[in-house]
């Protein structure tokens, strides 16, 4: 049992990418799922699929080739929640890399919560 599901999702995302894999498994969660939606609009992982099997849902990371560089980075964590307001939404590396916030309005990369004026729980960042 782990205690912090993204941080297990940003490290079989890391491993995976290090050791040059295709994709990777991990168990499904909305958030995570929400996650890697985010991802996907902004080109940091190819796709994303959702299996089951024998009732348990797993979700598959396909990895895109042209971010085996990337970082992920979690920066708020169960023990030490980190917000941020909407007036200190700054760019990540030039506009580079995102930062995932989780709104009121759901979870969404940093350029969108900035353009609907919202803040939140600053989840991790990536470049």
């Amino acid at each position: 049992m782990y205690t912090d599901p993204i941080a297990d999702l940003l490290t079989r995302i890391r491993n995976g990418i290090t050791a040059h894999h295709e994709s990777a498994i991990v168990p499904h969660s909305k958030i995570k799922e929400n996650i890697l939606k985010v991802m996907k609009e902004k080109g940091f992982i190819e796709d994303y699929k959702i299996e089951e099997h024998k009732g348990i849902k797993n979700i598959k990371i396909i990895f895109a080739e042209k971010h085996y560089d990337m970082t992920l980075k979690r920066v708020s964590s169960p023990g030490q929640r980190i917000y941020i307001k909407k007036e200190n939404i700054k760019p990540i590396k030039n506009g580079l890399g995102i930062s995932i916030i989780s709104t009121s309005k759901g979870i969404m990369s940093n350029v969108e919560a900035k353009r609907n004026q919202l803040g939140g729980e600053l989840l991790c960042e990536i470049y």
